[in-house]
């Protein structure tokens, strides 16, 4: 087919949807149907519903076909943070705080300013972090069944930053690393931006399909497996012993580093121990402040083998240089001072209390969580499509993710993920009654 006739065909299904003339969620004609219908061949029809999904037009489904979208609804909602409207209810990003959060920060301001170490805090700090502050988080880590000594602690800008310092400097491009099928949008993003091919693990009820992996390992030069063994984003299972005992022999048999992702491990008491203290040899740990305390501390860690931290240590300089000293100096006075145990040990009460109004309000509706998780996985029926969902929400003044952003595989499940820790209870209850509505309508 032509080049002007061929494009010409993807401005005139550009403009149909665009205007309204073919509604989101249109099944359009298969490849062959439209390679038929059109006189082309099979890999242009292809083409233009490529050039289409591109555009955010479309969605291939295996299986099921190519669809229309919700065009209303930004591609891939879920994995970057928009400005809301007034009166908008988020249950897309959590950002958990507690009452009394805002005096504790004018406290440690009013203390940090009296400190006889205010001047070295404008100064340039170690790459690593302050001696005195990878001493105590090192302390801190032991809460979580982490033995690890502060020589192989690095502070770092948050938990998001520590996975891309340990992406940049402990893989290349092209470098093959297998995560969750369903996993952690932001970590997809950092992936694609360091040009990562990404591996899908299949999800079961409970965990990672293990076997899979270790076909996988058989197959592919699998160089690193990302995981999140304590409450799982965004399905919430927490792995058992024995499963994490599994995942650490298919580690050394195959040499894999393992990336340990702990950011919500706080809220899961008597959790197994980490992957990290199973093996310390291949695991980097990586946690941080951000829903333990408050998402604007932006203060994290990451704990990995000695090997490792100098090649550590230099993707901190290159990216940030090091921590903001003023940020690194409170949250480790909340380390020392019992803060940060009080706000998890609260915070874990009040993710419960919001799983139980989300299992009441959502009842017999299926969904899938931890008890103590700040997050809810929804399934739809098989006939519904998550874009139109989101956006009929949206009209309610709902704000959720669909599950595009956390699917890594072809197959993208259509399902909400509701994020429960961001408006007050009141509001959550509306906000979790808009979904049941919307959904059941």
């Amino acid at each position: 087919m032509p080049r002007a006739r061929y494009k010409s065909l993807v401005d005139h299904f550009a403009h149909a949807i665009r205007s309204g003339a073919l509604s989101p969620g249109t099944r359009l004609p298969t490849h062959r149907q439209l390679a038929a219908e059109h006189g082309m061949a099979l890999v242009t029809a292809s083409r233009v519903y490529t050039e289409l999904e591109a555009m955010g037009l479309v969605s291939g489904e295996a299986g099921r076909g190519t669809f229309v979208r919700e065009i209303a609804l930004p591609p891939g909602q879920g994995s970057g943070q928009m400005t809301l409207a007034t009166g908008m209810l988020d249950l897309n990003f959590n950002y958990p705080s507690l009452p009394g959060q805002a005096d504790l920060l004018r406290t440690a301001l009013r203390q940090l300013a009296l400190s006889g170490d205010l001047e070295a805090l404008l100064r340039y700090q170690p790459h690593a972090g302050r001696w005195h502050e990878r001493e105590v988080i090192a302390r801190h880590v032991l809460s979580r069944g982490l033995t690890v000594a502060a020589e192989q602690v690095l502070v770092v800008s948050g938990a998001q930053h520590g996975l891309a310092v340990t992406l940049m400097a402990l893989l290349k491009p092209g470098d093959v690393i297998a995560v969750d099928a369903l996993t952690y949008s932001g970590f997809k993003v950092l992936a694609q931006a360091l040009h990562l091919e990404v591996v899908a693990i299949p999800v079961t009820a409970d965990g990672p399909d293990l076997h899979h992996l270790q076909d996988l390992c058989r197959k592919r030069p699998v160089r690193a497996v990302y995981s999140m063994p304590t409450l799982h984003n965004p399905l919430g299972w927490v792995m058992s012993q024995a499963q994490r005992e599994q995942l650490v022999g298919i580690a050394r048999l195959h040499s894999l580093m393992i990336i340990e992702d702990a950011a919500y491990a706080f809220l899961v008491e008597d959790a197994p121990p980490p992957l990290a203290s199973l093996a310390p040899e291949c695991t980097v740990y990586v946690g941080g402040l951000s829903k333990s305390v408050a998402t604007g501390l932006r203060v994290g860690f990451v704990a990995a083998p000695a090997r490792w931290m100098g090649q550590l240590e230099r993707a901190i300089m290159a990216t940030t240089w090091n921590v903001p000293g003023v940020m690194s100096a409170i949250a480790v006075a909340w380390i020392e001072d019992g803060t940060v145990a009080r706000l998890e040990a609260q915070k874990r009460e009040d993710a419960r209390a919001r799983q139980a109004l989300a299992a009441t309000v959502l009842k017999g509706m299926g969904g899938i969580s931890h008890p103590s998780s700040y997050f809810l996985w929804l399934p739809l029926a098989e006939d519904m499509r998550a874009d139109q969902i989101a956006m009929n929400l949206q009209r309610e003044h709902v704000w959720v993710s669909t599950a595009e952003p956390f699917a890594v595989s072809a197959h993208v499940p259509h399902a909400l993920r509701l994020a429960l820790g961001s408006v007050e209870m009141p509001a959550l209850r509306e906000a979790l009654a808009a979904v049941r509505r919307v959904v059941e309508w």
